[in-house]
């Protein structure tokens, strides 16, 4: 098996964790307040991970048009997140991760726009196999 697909399934694992661990800690608090302090956490042990792995010193070698886009797809995560506890604090931990989900969607979209991606129609039939999924797993 190559490593990509093992890191994306535990990617995969890890983000119904998300669903399930912030669904419960939602409970009795802001969706705000709860993004801000998952997003303290992460960084702060995000840090730590770099720290030990000895990568932080390496980021004098991050050029600003890299810097642009990693600074950009930060805002846009972070984004992710605020809406994600938005729906997770009211909606069913099973039809937001479903929904959430459709990022898959829009990344071929995007990709296909923006990267030069090819399309096929292997990729299109499998992009509306999970918009399918995803709205059956919502209603």
């Amino acid at each position: 098996m190559q490593s990509w697909i093992l890191f994306a399934i535990l990617s995969a694992v890890f983000a119904a964790l998300v669903a399930i661990f912030g669904k419960v800690g939602l409970g009795g608090i802001d969706s705000t307040l709860a993004t801000t302090v998952r997003a303290l956490v992460m960084a702060i042990f995000l840090l730590i991970v770099s720290l030990l792995l000895g990568k932080v010193e390496h980021i004098r070698t991050i050029n600003p048009k890299i810097f642009t886009f990693i600074f950009l797809s930060g805002i846009a995560g972070a984004l992710s997140w605020l809406f994600y506890f938005f729906a997770l604090k009211s909606g069913p931990a099973p039809g937001v991760a479903a929904l959430d989900r459709l990022s898959v969607v829009f990344v071929l979209i995007f990709a296909v726009l923006f990267l030069a991606q090819k399309f096929t129609w292997k990729l299109g039939i499998g992009a509306i196999f999970v918009a399918i999924g995803a709205i059956l797993m919502s209603i």
